[in-house]
């Protein structure tokens, strides 16, 4: 059988890491399910904190979500009780995103049920693999983040 040339093993690769991505999310969906949060919605309320929060185009840039899906979404967390809105006090046309005490608490237990879901996840690897697979997963991201900004 001859090797695989580098276009294809490339396409094998994205295939692969596609095909983790779509079981992960599956996975997070299924844990988060329990809070009745989204995985975006987790997203959102982990970049969060309860004092100075965050402008909704900074995390809307960060999870690379158009303003409409942004605004939906925050209109949903803040309709639960989740996240407040306040005036941004740098930009009078802006608004900032805080937690309420309700969005820390629920934050809170959803991350402890993901963080408790990941490990079990990825603990079949062993840690020299974790180690290898988080320096070249690293190495990918920050090529892809400068292509995403290259191409801006």
């Amino acid at each position: 059988m001859a090797p695989l040339s580098l276009a294809s093993l490339a396409l094998q690769q994205h295939r692969l890491i596609h095909d983790i991505y779509v079981l992960l999310d599956d996975g997070d969906r299924r844990i988060l399910a329990i809070t009745r949060l989204t995985p975006l919605e987790f997203a959102v309320l982990q970049r969060l904190d309860l004092e100075q929060g965050r402008r909704l185009t900074d995390i809307g840039a960060e999870l690379l979500c158009v303003k409409s899906t942004i605004t939906r979404l925050v209109d949903r967390l803040e309709a639960s009780g989740l996240v407040q809105r306040t005036p941004d006090p740098d930009d009078r046309r802006a608004q900032r995103l805080l937690l309420t005490s309700e969005g820390y608490a629920l934050c809170a237990k959803a991350s402890a049920l993901h963080n408790a879901a990941v490990e079990r996840r990825m603990g079949l690897l062993e840690p020299a693999e974790q180690e290898v697979l988080a320096s070249l997963l690293e190495k990918l991201r920050t090529s892809l983040h400068r292509d995403l900004s290259d191409n801006a």
